[in-house]
């Protein structure tokens, strides 16, 4: 058996990692109450089979579903491999023609049995275009190009390069039991101890890559649009066409099909050639001119549709690839279209063209949630319209970037201009008319956007009923950041002052309320820990609010009411702001705090106020329980010990939160106290009279020692105006507002006390084991630690007892250190880069970052150089065309000076190294894992080729090495709620240990999830993760095989092909195949897994121990015993650094090691 840790402890630990990350935390109201069994049924109605007719070919059967639309029989024809070819076609039953989007169940007479005949239609304009599109993505099909440049959704997968094909029966047939031998020997830079890191391996190249020719030239011709005498003959319009056989031919395109027409390049003749093939299809009359088409496209649809369909279908969201191989740019007349007719999200599919997209939005958040299917179809809308408006906003983005939207103040000055594109409002991050004066002016406006975004993201997931937020999407490219928002109705017409009827356009010097606004506010003011609150105006009247001052409310035009600007959701981080005449807790000053960070907008996340509102929940029981104990105890009435000060030292001492008297206590009286305590908080709540005087004493006395907001029951709400400069509260609250100031310097200690220590000891014990940069970003925001501690974190780390055990952290943090700061410097550079200058830029700036060569020179484009003077006269350039060339000078040195100074000053942390290699050699890090990061962080496409970053003769970039700068984009998340819960109770059940119960519920929720979000979404990998997990447990193998390929393959395609996640789903793959005694196809998975393990983070990481004892285990099994022992010994070298000598798995490397 294969390790995969103790069987017990790694399926808890499976069922942990396997936790979505819960957008925000927040529980949604438990829909699992009134989900009955019936209502689960209703998803899954009993399928029935069609027979189709379609021209030309043999009748087939078709498993069909009631729910499904008649639409959707159209797509499943469009894609099999015998009917591929067409696109303009109906379905009729019985004479009679089938509505596009009527439901199957809808149709009169449509039963088991049925014959569907495939009816030809006349062609129009649009059905051509569609068409033409259509054949173009058949013979792309296999082509990654899409993939590499980023576009429609496609993305890489290599799994097949490994697994020759399918895994599973097929598998099995194909390779007997695997005893012929095999060669088991990796690739030198796999072995451990090698020193290389080659880059090449990341992207194998695929057989099926090298495209079979069809064709050498499809493009639309020259003459289009067809002359009015020829629209009159039903000419739509014209393609041209080389073949592969250097035949030019000329083809129309008419309602009744393609034929052959007599033009040439030059000379227009649209009469019918003879013979003119007049087909309905364009791939049957290229299939009559060609046989080199004939043959090739057969091929070529053959091999589509043996790819595994996870190969094939769009991701939701964008996956970029920052290494590509060197592509040879083909003619192409669909993309080439597309570019100029800047198809804003799929405008031809849909009847008035632009989306509008608001409207959109709102709508798919107003249908009906009363039960399963409802909330099914409204996630589904909610999900679908938000990963469309993603797309079309990232486009607009960087379409405004490069210059290509015209501004809606073209007069104004470069930073300040806005643009509309395709209905979405787009702005760029910079302090317009001094809006951030007081909060750090460019750098707050440059946060100002995440922040909005995160309280976006945090009140959709509330999901008030009537309140409603924009759609928002952030956008980073080229070094600007660009905030798009859906556009409220009638918004464009009015001045801001008079449609803002509650909140301030001014930070809180006029302030205005509405009781609508109040009423709906209050509705999330308990999920999200918001007290209502009043403050004072410029008139010094009082006004109530449910938010923080900048919550802007709009009635708009459609009368829905909007809230925006919600930068400041969550209660202010007092660890960064520093206020005069405010002492912090002695654990901050401890630690150096208050610091003075760039802007004042610094939040506290929304996880980091659950776990203190938690925190002090515990605490709250636990006093009241010592209190009714004490109360027993002593039957005499003595004043309690908690009547008045603060808690008791609870942030110094997290470990034991009552001090010295809860030790005294023994456990069971206190347990049962805790019930007790439950019960009579629920009592006094209530308001119930029956709860005596002496017990509602201890409830005040808990409330008021941990800073609840009611005196009967724990509440902990706080204000988000604390500390807002220019915001003032009325006399009458300031009671409320000390408490509230002692709280937010609680909630900051607790941070610093708890939370980091937390971390650091998870990591220590490897209850957590990032690998990479964005993965530690991931603990630490699971915790609710900003970024901004990666410094206090790295400290606690190198002082730490067990920093031997800390080393891999260590690493990690300081690479994601250095290349943060980079980007920060980055971003700034490029603002400065004019568009003919891009790649030059960019590879001076990798050239100063990573190569060892001492004096890189940046080259100038050659039109730069000769006028200097011409730029001079235009003020309002787009964005993205500065025109100076300052980056050009910069250096090596001076790079890493500034590196080190922004890792002082932005997080606090001090570096000792003034060159990469300094920092490669102090810290033990890899180049090629810095090159990763921070062109993952910036959105940089490299070359895939060997880099020689230690050369001190030649610089390791030239500007042919970039080759592409994608967004980055931060967009909202919709959920799946009804599939989260039933994940949810499914690991429950399994952790309790009831795999069958656990695995039916896993089940209903990835067919929930594949209801919400289609086929592809992280959420449904850690699903198949963990279905795949309880297959093999209950001893399935061939059904572990099947999900988790397609959890591989998943994986690959939304988070990226060497994302640590996938990392993991390949060793799961690979533990899967051993045990279906796929021996050689085990092996190469696992090269594969250390291969990306070593790029992405090298060989010191305690998940390596486990991988090398895996391959260690295979090659024995293959006896292969030299090699077997090597990967053995560094397995036990790397177990017995990070567990220490005595633990469990270094016991077993130990027993391993000595059993081969």
């Amino acid at each position: 058996m294969l390790l995969n840790g103790d069987c017990s402890e790694s399926l808890k630990k499976e069922a942990g990692v396997a936790d979505l990350p819960k957008e925000n935390g927040l529980d949604e109201g438990e829909p699992g109450d009134e989900t009955t069994g019936q209502e689960v049924i209703v998803i899954q109605d009993t399928g029935f089979s069609v027979k189709i007719l379609a021209p030309g070919i043999e009748p087939f059967s078709l498993q069909v579903s009631p729910q499904e639309m008649v639409q959707e029989i159209h797509q499943v024809l469009m894609d099999r491999e015998d009917t591929c070819h067409r696109t303009c076609f109906s379905l009729h039953l019985d004479g009679n023609m089938l509505d596009h989007f009527s439901e199957l169940r809808s149709v009169e007479g449509l039963q088991e049995g049925s014959v569907l005949r495939v009816v030809e239609e006349p062609y129009t304009v649009r059905e051509a275009r569609i068409h033409v599109r259509h054949v173009r993505d058949l013979l792309k099909s296999l082509d990654p190009s899409d993939a590499f440049n980023g576009v429609d959704c496609n993305s890489l997968s290599f799994l097949s390069v490994f697994t020759d094909g399918d895994l599973g029966d097929s598998g099995k047939r194909k390779k007997g039991l695997e005893m012929d031998p095999i060669d088991c020997t990796p690739p030198e830079y796999i072995l451990p101890g090698s020193r290389e890191r080659p880059l090449c391996p990341l992207q194998p190249q695929n057989r099926d890559w090298k495209p079979l020719q069809c064709l050498k030239v499809l493009t639309m011709s020259g003459w289009n649009p067809p002359p009015g005498n020829r629209k009159m003959h039903g000419d739509l319009m014209y393609l041209f066409v080389i073949t592969a056989e250097d035949r030019q031919v000329s083809i129309t395109a008419s309602t009744r099909g393609f034929y052959l027409n007599q033009s040439t390049a030059y000379h227009f003749n649209p009469k019918p050639a003879s013979p003119r093939f007049l087909s309905h299809s364009l791939v049957e009359l290229l299939n009559q001119i060609s046989p080199t088409f004939k043959k090739n496209f057969a091929v070529l649809q053959k091999k589509r549709v043996q790819r595994h369909p996870f190969e094939r279908i769009a991701t939701p969201f964008q996956v970029y690839s920052w290494t590509a191989p060197q592509a040879e740019h083909a003619m192409d007349c669909v993309r080439a279209e597309d570019a100029y007719t800047s198809r804003l999200g799929y405008e031809e599919h849909i009847p008035g063209q632009t989306r509008d997209w608001n409207e959109e939005l709102q709508t798919t958040r107003e249908l009906p949630r009363k039960n399963l299917p409802e909330r099914l179809l409204r996630e589904r809308a909610i999900f679908k319209v938000h990963s469309d408006f993603t797309a079309a906003a990232t486009r607009g983005a960087m379409a405004v970037i490069d210059g290509n939207v015209m501004a809606i103040n073209p007069s104004e000055e470069t930073k300040m201009q806005m643009f509309i594109w395709n209905n979405i409002f787009f702005s760029l991050g910079f302090d317009v008319r001094d809006h951030y004066k007081d909060f750090g002016g460019d750098v707050a406006a440059y946060v100002a956007p995440t922040n909005d975004l995160n309280g976006v993201r945090t009140y959709n997931a509330v999901d008030v009923e009537g309140l409603y937020t924009l759609g928002t999407v952030v956008v980073d490219y080229r070094g600007y950041r660009v905030t798009a928002q859906s556009i409220i109705p009638g918004i464009l017409e009015r001045d801001q002052e008079q449609s803002v009827i509650y909140g301030s356009i001014d930070f809180g010097k006029t302030v205005v309320t509405h009781p609508r606004y109040l009423e709906l506010l209050e509705r999330t003011s308990r999920p999200l820990k918001i007290l209502r609150h009043r403050v004072l105006n410029d008139r010094d009247e009082e006004v109530e609010l449910c938010s923080s001052v900048e919550c802007k409310g709009i009635i708009g035009n459609d009368g829905r009411h909007y809230i925006l600007d919600l930068l400041r959701t969550f209660p202010p981080d007092l660890n960064f702001l520093p206020v005069p005449g405010e002492e912090l807790p002695e654990e901050c000053t401890r630690a150096g705090f208050p610091r003075t960070h760039r802007h004042k907008l610094c939040c506290l996340r929304q996880e980091l106020v659950d776990a203190f509102v938690e925190h002090r929940y515990l605490l709250f029981m636990k006093l009241a329980a010592l209190q009714l104990i004490q109360q027993k105890a002593s039957k005499v009435d003595t004043s309690t010990p908690l009547e008045n000060g603060g808690p008791p030292s609870s942030e110094s001492k997290p470990e034991d939160p009552l001090g010295p008297e809860a030790g005294s206590e023994e456990e069971g009286s206190s347990a049962s106290g805790l019930a007790k305590v439950k019960e009579l908080a629920e009592t006094i709540a209530s308001d119930d009279s029956t709860a005596d005087p002496r017990s509602r004493e201890v409830i005040h006395n808990a409330c008021k020692a941990v800073g609840s907001i009611s005196n009967t029951a724990f509440d902990i709400r706080f204000n988000p105006d604390i500390f807002s400069p220019g915001v003032r509260f009325p006399e009458s609250c300031q009671d409320e507002v000390r408490d509230q100031k002692q709280l937010l310097k609680d909630a900051a200690a607790f941070l610093l006390s708890c939370q980091i220590p937390g971390l650091v000891k998870d990591c220590a014990e490897h209850a957590v084991l990032p690998v990479d940069g964005a993965t530690l970003a991931e603990a630490m925001r699971q915790r609710g630690i900003n970024m901004r501690y990666l410094g206090k974190v790295l400290d606690l780390v190198v002082r730490s007892p067990a920093r031997d055990q800390l080393d891999h952290i260590h690493k990690i943090g300081i690479g994601e250190l250095i290349t943060r700061s980079a980007k920060h410097i980055f971003k700034t550079y490029l603002q400065g880069v004019e568009l003919s200058g891009l790649s030059a830029a960019i590879s001076h700036f990798l050239n100063c970052f990573l190569s060892s060569y001492p004096n890189p020179v940046a080259h100038l484009p050659a039109d730069e150089l000769l006028s200097k003077k011409r730029n001079k006269r235009r003020k309002n350039r787009p964005p993205g065309a500065a025109d100076n060339t300052a980056w050009a000078v910069m250096t090596p040195q001076e790079l890493w000076k500034n590196i080190c100074q922004e890792a002082k000053n932005y997080f606090d942390f001090g570096l000792e190294c003034d060159s990469v290699d300094q920092a490669v050699e102090t810290y033990g890090l890899q180049k090629i894992t810095l090159l990763r990061e921070i062109s993952l962080k910036t959105g940089i496409q490299i070359l895939l080729k060997e880099y020689s970053f230690d050369s001190r003769h030649k610089p390791a970039f030239t500007e042919e090495d970039v080759l592409n700068i994608f967004p980055v984009v931060k967009h909202v998340n919709p959920k799946a709620s009804d599939a989260f819960h039933f994940f949810q109770s499914g690991q429950a059940k399994v952790q309790q240990g009831f795999l069958k119960e656990g695995c039916e519920l896993i089940n209903e929720a990835l067919n929930l999830f594949n209801n919400v979000y289609g086929a592809m979404h992280v959420e449904i990998c850690a699903c198949l993760r963990l279905l795949a997990r309880l297959h093999y447990i209950m001893g399935d193998y061939a059904e572990a095989l099947s999900n988790q390929q397609k959890a591989v393959l998943m994986s690959e395609r939304v988070m990226g092909i060497e994302h640590p996640n996938t990392i993991q789903e390949y060793m799961h793959l690979a533990l899967y195949c051993f045990a279906s005694s796929q021996l050689s196809t085990a092996l190469s998975l696992l090269y594969r897994a250390r291969y990306l393990m070593l790029l992405v983070f090298g060989e010191d990481h305690p998940e390596m121990a486990l991988l090398d004892n895996n391959i260690g285990l295979v090659l024995h099994g293959v006896m292969e015993y030299d090699l077997s022992l090597r990967f053995l010994e560094n397995a036990l070298a790397v177990s017995t650094k990070y567990h220490g000598p005595k633990a469990l798995k270094v016991a077993l490397s130990f027993y391993l090691f000595a059993s081969s």
